[in-house]
């Protein structure tokens, strides 16, 4: 390990962060005597262990390490998946519990009064033969701070990038040690911890789309907020949350399912979102014949969409966020800026219908070239990406400045762009909402906010049911019931 005690110094240098090595971080932790736990590993070798036995001193911090590639063997020792699948996070935590288990059974408190033991494991698929799928895992931590303190957990879904399975399996031992690294000395600072996980790991090689804290030492942290940072710091494109607002793999909730997606600044969600979703929902069933129970309808909200003066407010976030839970709705939290990127996204998890629902201003807006200039075939390219599959936009009317109702007849898109329009349009890919409630038409969020926000009555009418309580309950978007009206 660097000794930077003693490094010289010279007036006018800055401040570098020093990244130790993974051989330092694993020497750092086999040095420490009360760290002492196990790992299991399967599927990728034995690659975060080897880290921890080549950096010296091992027998402090190892007692035990294994990897029970066989599936028989693996069902004996911690038992039969009901779905019969083994890459599972229902697999990471049995396997975490057991071995756990195993240690306070075998090593007694009396004789380690202040041992610190953790269970490492990850159970993943690397890259098959045809390299046609790149492989994916479940990796996670169980662990003490304190020897009388219940456990705490950390537990990640990844999946890797890289086309060969020696540099996946290398990229896996690396991250495992970050991860041990950073549960026992980063464990204070959540957010700084998930962007050491990356240490001497390249954004190209592996990304982290779920993540879950738990334990006392995490009783603060919220899971939304650590979700919303692996899309923040380009950790993955997006992530999501279910009805009850916990975070869930994107990849169990989209599998072969018919989705239809909603995109918006929901700040608040108001009467004109719910009345778009419900009536494209009813045309996207009947269009598409599709059956519901296998339809997934999906609230978008975009990292630009999040942006105030060009900071992400985290308190805004999770008031729209649990304001959409509350609806029963699923939320996607995504870094997408363009359409065709959301429909590409939703493609790499099914082959099923897709539709998305928007307003006259959205659509003018993806008829825009500037959107696509990074793209060698331009507006073309995106548009192909875009209507992939028979995939239709169900458009939601606009109500203009003298009062005339814009839809998908009348509405004006830039001179040039005016006959590939009408190519779409003519074709089907772009349907018209006509069973609208005229009434939604003069309700803007940005209105209703500025309404809450000085105190101006009224608000609560223009949102849906049980929206304006929780609002104010929570004190949420600023609202203030003692406050003074001030002119909007």
């Amino acid at each position: 390990m660097k000794d930077l005690q003693n490094e010289i110094r010279l007036k006018g240098d800055r401040e570098i962060e020093q990244i130790p090595s993974i051989s330092d971080k694993a020497l750092r932790i086999n040095l420490n005597e009360n760290i002492y736990g196990t790992f299991a590993e399967i599927g990728a070798g034995q690659e975060t262990v080897r880290h921890f036995f080549r950096a010296g001193a091992s027998s402090g911090t190892i007692a035990k390490a294994m990897s029970a590639y066989d599936k028989d063997f693996s069902d004996a020792i911690y038992g039969i998946e009901d779905d019969g699948r083994y890459v599972t996070e229902s697999r990471l935590r049995k396997m975490l519990q057991h071995e756990i288990e195993l240690v306070e059974q075998r090593l007694k408190r009396e004789k380690h009064p202040n041992k610190l033991f953790f269970s490492y494991a990850n159970t993943v698929a690397t890259i098959d033969f045809a390299k046609q799928y790149k492989g994916h895992g479940w990796v996670g931590i169980i662990f003490q701070l304190d020897p009388d303190e219940a456990y705490n957990e950390i537990i990640l879904h990844i999946r890797f990038k890289e086309n060969d399975a020696k540099l996946q399996q290398e990229t896996l031992g690396k991250l495992g040690v970050n991860l041990i690294y950073g549960a026992f000395y980063k464990y204070n600072d959540p957010k700084r911890l998930l962007r050491y996980l990356y240490d001497h790991i390249d954004k190209d090689q592996l990304e982290i789309d779920t993540v879950n804290f738990s334990g006392p030492r995490f009783n603060q942290v919220d899971n939304r907020l650590m979700s919303l940072q692996l899309v923040r710091n380009g950790m993955t494109d997006a992530v999501m949350f279910d009805p009850n607002a916990k975070n869930v793999l994107p990849a169990q909730i989209l599998y072969k399912k018919n989705i239809l997606a909603l995109r918006g600044s929901f700040r608040p969600v108001t009467k004109v979102n719910m009345d778009m979703y419900e009536k494209s929902l009813q045309m996207f069933l009947q269009e598409n014949k599709v059956k519901e129970e296998n339809t997934l309808v999906v609230f978008e909200i975009t990292l630009s969409n999040l942006r105030s003066d060009g900071e992400i407010d985290e308190k805004d976030f999770l008031d729209r966020a649990e304001l959409l839970c509350s609806l029963g709705q699923t939320v996607l939290i995504s870094n997408f800026q363009e359409y065709y990127k959301v429909v590409e996204y939703f493609s790499n998890y099914t082959k099923e219908r897709m539709g998305l629902a928007m307003g006259v201003n959205n659509l003018i807006d993806i008829f825009d070239e500037k959107y696509y200039r990074h793209l060698s075939g331009g507006i073309l390219e995106a548009f192909g990406k875009l209507f992939y599959r028979d995939m239709k936009v169900y458009l939601y009317p606009m109500e203009d400045e003298d009062g005339t109702i814009l839809t998908s007849q009348n509405l004006k898109v830039h001179p040039r762009m005016k006959e590939l329009y009408k190519f779409f349009a003519y074709n089907g890919k772009v349907i018209d909402i006509t069973d609208f409630d005229k009434s939604h038409l003069k309700i803007f969020s940005r209105e209703v906010l500025k309404m809450i926000g000085c105190g101006k009555p009224g608000w609560e009418e223009m949102l849906p049911k049980g929206i304006a309580e929780l609002i104010k309950r929570d004190h949420l978007f600023g609202c203030d019931e003692n406050k003074k009206i001030e002119k909007v």
